[in-house]
């Protein structure tokens, strides 16, 4: 479903961007109130079904969009069809890749999503005027560079335990807003989808989160439903 953008100000801010959580994300952080306002009269609200696709492997996109809500999935398909999913994306994340025409990755909704969709040409123009959102795109590359590095740390190095934790504290750390000492969130990603991320088998993964449970760490219900109490002490477990 689709919703237009509505009740954008004649000055200042528009409307829909001033309770939006991309804001003061990569894009829209650094545009003034006037290019709000042009990006907010071209740009749509749309709601994702979890497992519906967002950007095709391979495809010409002629949008980019901002997640406003849920999470998004990263996935590269291979010759022989095989998925692997290389990143997980956050509110208020941007989807999409300026100057590459070709998408090389694919983007799902991992869990109900909401996005905020708006043109390609149009961004790419305010790119080209706007050396403050050049900047910041390219801090974002360097920051997913560094991000990639680290992920293949976890993946090279660590154990399968703490290749665990480092998945629960990632998702811990943007799926929702933390307290000062704990944090809940729903696990959007299947066991089998965890393994298939780390590198692990869904027995190995399974375990692993048994005795995270066992050793107190974190509560699991209904499954899915992860309880951090100690967050220090998920953090420890990955940079000792």
């Amino acid at each position: 479903m689709d919703v237009a953008h509505s009740g954008v100000l004649e000055v200042g801010i528009p409307v829909a961007c001033r309770s939006c959580q991309a804001r003061h994300g990569v894009v829209c952080g650094v545009l003034s109130s006037g290019q709000l306002k042009d990006l907010g009269r071209h740009s749509l609200r749309r709601k994702v079904d979890a497992g519906s696709e967002i950007i095709a492997q391979g495809s010409e996109n002629s949008y980019y969009s901002n997640i406003m809500r849920g999470v998004v999935k990263l996935c590269k398909v291979m010759p022989d069809g095989r998925q692997q999913i290389v990143g997980l994306q956050f509110a208020p994340d941007f989807v999409g890749r300026p100057f590459v025409r070709e998408s090389t990755l694919s983007a799902e909704a991992a869990t109900d999503a909401e996005i905020c969709v708006f043109p390609r040409n149009l961004l790419d123009r305010m790119i080209s005027e706007t050396p403050e959102l050049q900047r910041s795109l390219h801090d974002q590359a360097l920051k997913e560079l560094d991000a990639a590095r680290e992920w293949m740390l976890t993946l090279g190095r660590r154990t399968a335990e703490e290749k665990v934790a480092s998945l629960l504290h990632l998702i811990a750390t943007h799926a929702e807003p933390q307290t000062a000492t704990s944090t809940a969130f729903d696990l959007p990603l299947s066991r089998a989808e965890i393994a298939d991320f780390l590198g692990l088998t869904i027995e190995t993964v399974s375990r692993q989160m048994t005795r995270l449970r066992k050793s107190g760490v974190i509560r699991i219900e209904n499954f899915r439903h992860i309880i951090v109490p100690d967050m220090d002490e998920l953090e420890r477990m990955i940079s000792a």
